[in-house]
């Protein structure tokens, strides 16, 4: 190389290599301190894109897991209130029984009578009163014998449609709760004539119907109580599901920091030696001058 004045390529050469060095070190500084190795698109442009639908996923996992256990809480509202309906139920056999007796006179049989319609009104105003986040439960609103779902107006309809998924696949994302109705009526046990206890031949008939009332409600309970186990079998998958995908997220997003320190490393030694060399460099022109003088 000759020697000249009017071009310094020693310097020009340590001036390039100085900016690739101090770039890099500047590259593992912002992984080292933001601790994700795709920080922009440029680190790399795949890896990003595919970060971005994880990260998405795992999002709508973590919010399906909540969904699942706001359903769970609405089911044991309903679970709770059909066992208050249950012990008025049993109070109601109990008073059919008394009332069946013949050591009970029609004056007596009439009181026992009030107390049993007073039973039956209170498990209609329960199960029209059980609500969870103003969605009544117990009413049949959420049977699916009466309406099918429908989520297209502002106030979905039918049983309630629990999405847990990040897609929008039957069979891999949502599924319905139904819930029958509980009301007196409903259970066969409503007030009217045909349901009262006020003579013996009623009182014994209405042992079959509060039979038949108590095994209805039981299958309500029944129904909830394993919809509630698949909830819970659902939440356990997902929060399975959840952790791999951040797991996977995690490997193509954050940085490995022990070989990041490492490049971090070599990229300030090769930053302090460009900078020494570009001294020295620059330096170099001034040996023309002991030419000169």
């Amino acid at each position: 190389m000759s020697l000249v004045i009017n071009h310094n390529l020693m310097a020009m050469n340590a001036t390039r290599n100085l900016a690739d060095s101090y770039n890099n070190l500047a590259v593992s500084t912002r992984r080292l301190s933001s601790g994700l190795r795709v920080g922009t698109a440029a680190d790399d442009a795949a890896g990003l894109a595919v970060r971005e639908i994880m990260r998405s996923d795992v999002k709508a996992l973590n919010q399906g897991i909540r969904n699942a256990n706001d359903a769970i809480s609405m089911i044991q509202t309903a679970d709770g209130a059909l066992g208050v309906i249950d012990e008025k139920l049993i109070r109601m056999k109990e008073l059919a029984t008394q009332a069946s007796t013949g050591t009970y006179n029609s004056d007596q049989r009439l009181i026992i009578d009030s107390e049993y319609q007073a039973m039956a009104s209170e498990i209609t105003r329960i199960a029209n009163a059980t609500d969870f986040n103003g969605i009544h439960l117990l009413n049949g609103n959420l049977s699916g014998a009466n309406s099918a779902h429908s989520g297209s107006g502002l106030t979905s309809t039918g049983p309630v449609k629990v999405h847990f998924g990040a897609g929008n696949d039957s069979a891999e994302d949502y599924y319905y709760v139904s819930i029958n109705t509980a009301t007196a009526s409903a259970l066969g046990v409503g007030m009217g004539a045909s349901n009262s206890i006020s003579t013996q031949a009623l009182a014994q008939a209405s042992l079959d119907k509060l039979n038949n009332a108590i095994i209805s409600k039981d299958k309500i309970r029944a129904n909830l109580g394993s919809t509630q186990n698949r909830l819970e079998n659902t939440i356990t998958n997902l929060s399975i599901q959840a952790e791999n995908v951040q797991a996977a997220e995690s490997r193509i997003s954050d940085v490995d920091v022990a070989t990041e320190m490492t490049e971090f490393t070599k990229n300030q030694i090769l930053t302090q030696a460009a900078v020494a060399m570009l001294s020295q460099a620059n330096n170099m022109p001034r040996m023309a001058m002991q030419l000169i003088g």
